[in-house]
C-alpha cells in the first residue's frame, strides 16, 4: 500500500512539474475583437429609425474594434489595430483621444505600462497592476476548441477607465467631501471565460489572474471575444513595454486629461460671452 501511494505522490508531482514547465514556456498570440451596443440615451430615443442606423454606420469605428494580445507567462502586449473610418476615409482621430494606447503588462511585478496621446502630446502611464479578485465557478461553454470556465468580479470603475473621459466627469458636487467620494467609488461587473488549457495568467486588457488565458470579457455593454489563438511551445516570445513619452501616473494622468477639457470648455464659454 506504501509503495501505491508514494507512485501515485510521485506522479502527482510530475505532472504538476510539467504543468509548471508548460506554463513558463507557453507563450502565443490571440486576437480579439470588441464589439459594444449603441447607447443614444432620451436623445437617441427621438431618433428614426433610418437616422439610428446612419448613426451606427457613423460610430462604427468606436463600436468595433479588433486588438492583437501577444503573451507569455509573464508578460504581455495588448495592441489595437488601427482602422480607416469608413465615411470620411481618416483614421478616427478624435475617438483616439480616449482609447486606451498599447498597453503592457507584468503580472510577476504587478507593474502596468501604457503608451497615450493626448491633443499632440505623448504620456508613458506607469503603475501598480490592479489586482483583481475573482469568483470562479463551476459554468463551461466551448469558444473555439477550448473549454473555457466563468469567473466574476466587481473592479472599480475608475480602474478600467482612468483614459477615457465623458463630460458627466466634470460635474461635481463641491459639498462632497473625499471620503465620501471614495464611499460612493463605483463598481463594475465583469464576466469573463478563461480556459486552463493554454495556462497563463494573462488576458486581454485590464483582465488577467486566473488560471488560464481568458478568452471573453463582457463589461457593461462591451464585449471581448478571442477570435484566433496561435500558440509558440518551442521557445518565450520577447514582449518589450512602450518607452517613449512623458511619465505619470494614472492618477494623474486623468487629472491632466481633465484639466484640459475644463480649459476647452471654459475658452468655448468665454468666447460665446
Amino acid at each position: 500500500m506504501n509503495a501505491i501511494i508514494s507512485k501515485f505522490v510521485l506522479c502527482t508531482a510530475i505532472i504538476l512539474v510539467t504543468l509548471s514547465t508548460n506554463a513558463q514556456d507557453f507563450s502565443g498570440k490571440a486576437i480579439y475583437v470588441s464589439k459594444s451596443k449603441m447607447d443614444l440615451g432620451t436623445w437617441g430615443a427621438r431618433l428614426s429609425e433610418a437616422r439610428k442606423k446612419e448613426v451606427a454606420s457613423r460610430l462604427k469605428n468606436r463600436l468595433e474594434k479588433t486588438y492583437v494580445l501577444n503573451f507569455n507567462s509573464q508578460e504581455s502586449l495588448f495592441l489595437e489595430e488601427e482602422k480607416i473610418d469608413a465615411v470620411s476615409g481618416a483614421t478616427d482621430s478624435w475617438g483616439g483621444y480616449f482609447s486606451r494606447g498599447d498597453q503592457y503588462k507584468n503580472i510577476k511585478e504587478d507593474k502596468i505600462v501604457q503608451s497615450q496621446e493626448f491633443y499632440g502630446k505623448r504620456f508613458l502611464v506607469k503603475d501598480d497592476l490592479y489586482r483583481i479578485t475573482w469568483t470562479m465557478g463551476t459554468e463551461t461553454k466551448k469558444i473555439g476548441q477550448y473549454t473555457c470556465y466563468k469567473a466574476k468580479a466587481f473592479v472599480p470603475s475608475s480602474e478600467l477607465n482612468w483614459y477615457d473621459f465623458s463630460w458627466s466627469d466634470l460635474r461635481t458636487n463641491t459639498d462632497t467631501n473625499a471620503d465620501d467620494k471614495a464611499a460612493e467609488e463605483k463598481m463594475t461587473v465583469v464576466e469573463a471565460w478563461y480556459t486552463t488549457q493554454i495556462p497563463v495568467a494573462q488576458g486581454p486588457a485590464e483582465y488577467w489572474g486566473l488560471p488560464g488565458l481568458i478568452l471573453e470579457v463582457s463589461v457593461e455593454n462591451t464585449t471581448l471575444l478571442c477570435t484566433e489563438i496561435a500558440i509558440n511551445k518551442q521557445e518565450k516570445i520577447t514582449i518589450e513595454a512602450p518607452d517613449k513619452g512623458k511619465e505619470i501616473t494614472k492618477k494623474n494622468y486623468t487629472l491632466t486629461v481633465r484639466e484640459k477639457m475644463v480649459e476647452m470648455r471654459n475658452n468655448r464659454m468665454g468666447r460665446r460671452g
